[in-house]
């Protein structure tokens, strides 16, 4: 009995309510149908379907065998269409969520190479720090930068980044140098407030270990924090990716360097409601790739 093969011929004659409505739709023997399907129930060792003179219906078993075999058959379906597709160029329209400072400063290059690349994807970039329904708003993945993910998160992830503890010459100065994670309490620091809590994390002997921080200057968005540790504000804990310019013109120099903030994970999350399509799986192979 070929299984896959049995299972199509049981839902066609599910969905058709005859035996001989699917041999006739099909183009096969009614008895190829008959013998099929009772090679299928012998299989299983239940009844899927109760047969009289007038009517055929399916059993419970049936019906919750049924709704299985649609979803399986979907999957081998789907793999042999991907498998197809992989021969040919991916084309189609990709819509992206992308965070606004690594959206700006890592994604977008990579994303307009993808686009030259494949000139049958059409792209449409959102770029935004909120967090979208990706269902709701028709989006095929967004990027997300987190230590953790949420249940029920459907997600990939592409690369890590690194966050660095940063102050101005002029600020080290004036308030002396952090020498160790507690020493930040005597500190002004500036709060990222999409991060939701006041505390920055730090590695200690092996152990992450949470230190309350006071913030007088907060903001939602890294640039910004950045720019007022650069003139001389307070202390900031920020991405690598947003920093650097910084670091690179001297403006900032980073702290506590002996104990590493714990590693960033950097995700793309999908829509847990379908399949992944071709194009959008080239695109996150792609960005791997340009990520590493």
């Amino acid at each position: 009995m070929d299984r896959l093969e049995a299972m199509r011929l049981f839902i066609r004659v599910a969905e058709l309510g005859s035996f001989a409505a699917a041999a006739q739709q099909l183009g096969v023997a009614r008895s190829v149908v008959t013998r099929q399907v009772a090679a299928l129930e012998a299989h299983l060792g239940v009844k899927l379907m109760a047969r009289s003179t007038r009517r055929l219906t399916l059993t419970s078993a049936g019906t919750a065998y049924l709704e299985k075999c649609r979803v399986i058959l979907g999957l081998v379906d789907a793999a042999e269409t991907d498998i197809a597709a992989e021969r040919v160029a991916p084309r189609g329209p990709i819509r992206a969520s992308l965070p606004l400072s690594f959206g700006f400063a890592r994604l977008a290059p990579l994303l307009l190479d993808f686009a030259a690349r494949y000139p049958e994807i059409s792209l449409d970039m959102d770029f935004s720090d909120r967090r979208v329904n990706l269902i709701e708003e028709g989006m095929d993945l967004s990027i997300r930068i987190t230590r953790r993910l949420e249940p029920g998160d459907v997600a990939r992830r592409i690369g890590s980044g690194r966050l660095l503890v940063a102050a101005a010459p002029d600020y080290l100065a004036r308030h002396g140098r952090p020498r160790q994670p507690a020493d930040l309490a005597h500190h002004e620091c500036l709060g990222y407030t999409a991060a939701g809590s006041q505390r920055w994390s730090f590695t200690v002997d092996g152990q992450t270990e949470h230190v309350p921080v006071r913030s007088r200057i907060s903001a939602n968005n890294g640039e910004v924090l950045a720019e007022a540790a650069a003139q001389g504000m307070g202390i900031a804990c920020q991405p690598d990716f947003i920093l650097a310019r910084f670091l690179d013109a001297g403006r900032l120099e980073t702290l506590l360097e002996e104990f590493p903030v714990p590693e960033l994970g950097i995700y793309a999350m999908l829509p847990g409601n379908r399949q992944i399509p071709h194009r959008v799986r080239v695109l996150l192979d792609f960005l791997v790739e340009g990520l590493a």
